[in-house]
Parts: structure tokens; sequence; C-alpha cells
């Protein structure tokens, strides 16, 4: 079965972003050898315009096939023109308002997300991606298999947190931790049991 895997920005206090979603503040970090890594051994996560940018279009998806985002990550691509943010998989984009998909590689999930993940899941292929955003993890958190989480070193006081979720304890264990010359730090856990 395909692991639904949330592979998320964060900063050390757990925020993904500002109160208004905005996170542009977190890709200046994205330099050095912490770029490296995402280019050369997380090309699956990256946008098709970024992968173009770095060279690695033409890489083969190795870990992912699928990506599932919110409506609010999504609207970040179509505020610039891009329908297919990441073209190089099979898209869904989670809305109850966004009624027609303005591109066909995306897919729209308007109704029981949890069973859709869950179907997806027995699905042949590569794990799927979600990419966000807090509102969408908090409905899938009993569906994520693995975070990987990029902890930023900053300090946001307050944003939208990882999963908006109400109070739920959800046991994962820690895989692995890397971290880079920037002070990013990766840590990737595994659902426990």
């Amino acid at each position: 079965m395909r692991k639904l895997s949330y592979f998320i920005a964060a900063s050390i206090d757990g925020f993904i972003g500002a109160p208004d979603g905005e996170a542009d503040f977190l890709s200046k970090l994205v330099t050095g050898d912490f770029l490296e890594y995402l280019r050369d051994e997380c090309p699956d996560t990256l946008p098709t315009a970024a992968r173009r940018a770095f060279g690695v279009d033409d890489v083969q998806n190795s870990r992912y096939d699928t990506v599932i985002q919110g409506r609010a990550s999504y609207d970040l691509a179509l505020k610039v023109g891009i329908t297919s943010p990441y073209a190089h998989l099979r898209e869904y984009v989670v809305s109850t308002s966004l009624k027609e998909s303005p591109d066909a590689n995306v897919r729209i999930v308007s109704g029981d997300v949890v069973a859709a993940v869950q179907e997806l899941k027995k699905e042949d292929g590569l794990d799927i991606y979600l990419c966000g955003g807090s509102n969408l993890a908090g409905q899938l958190i009993g569906e994520v298999d693995e975070l990987v989480i990029k902890t930023y070193p900053a300090v946001l006081g307050s944003g939208m947190p990882m999963f908006a979720a109400p109070f739920q304890v959800s046991d994962f264990s820690l895989e692995s931790v890397r971290s880079f010359g920037n002070g990013v730090v990766v840590r990737q856990y595994s659902r426990h049991g």
C-alpha cells in the first residue's frame, strides 16, 4: 500500500506560514547544501518550474507520483498563472469552491478527502506527497503515514500550524535526522505502530 507523506517546511515553533498563509520568507534559507539536498534527493517535491530551473526536470520520479494540496496552496500557483504547479506528478487539489479544474492534469476533490486518499493509497505506484496546507493536513492527520519536517531556523510566534486539527495524540517514530549548513534540520518520522 502507498504511503501518504506530509513533506513540509516549518519554523522552529511549528508554523508553516504567517497567519495569512504567506511563507515566502522561508525560501531565503533554501541555499547551499540544503538546496543540493532538495535538488538531488527530493526532486519529486519541487514544483515543476523549480525542477526546470535546477536542471532536473527530466529526472524520473523515484519517491512520489501523486501530490495532494489544499486550495490555498494551489492558489499561490494560480496567482502567478501556473495551473499545474507539479506537472511531473498526478495533481489533486482539495476544494469545495473550485468547481472545475483549470488544467487537465489537476483533479479537484470536493467530497470526502479522507476517502479519496484511502482510495489513492490502495493504487499501485509511488507514494503520495501531501504538500499542504494546514487545514488539509488537519483533515488527513489520521491518514499520514510519514512526516518529513524541514525545520527552518526561525521562530514565528504565531501563524498557520502544521495541522489545523482538534487535539488528539498521534504517535510517530523518529527515523532520521539530517542537518545542513544554513541551520535547516530535516527530520523524518513514521507513524508509530
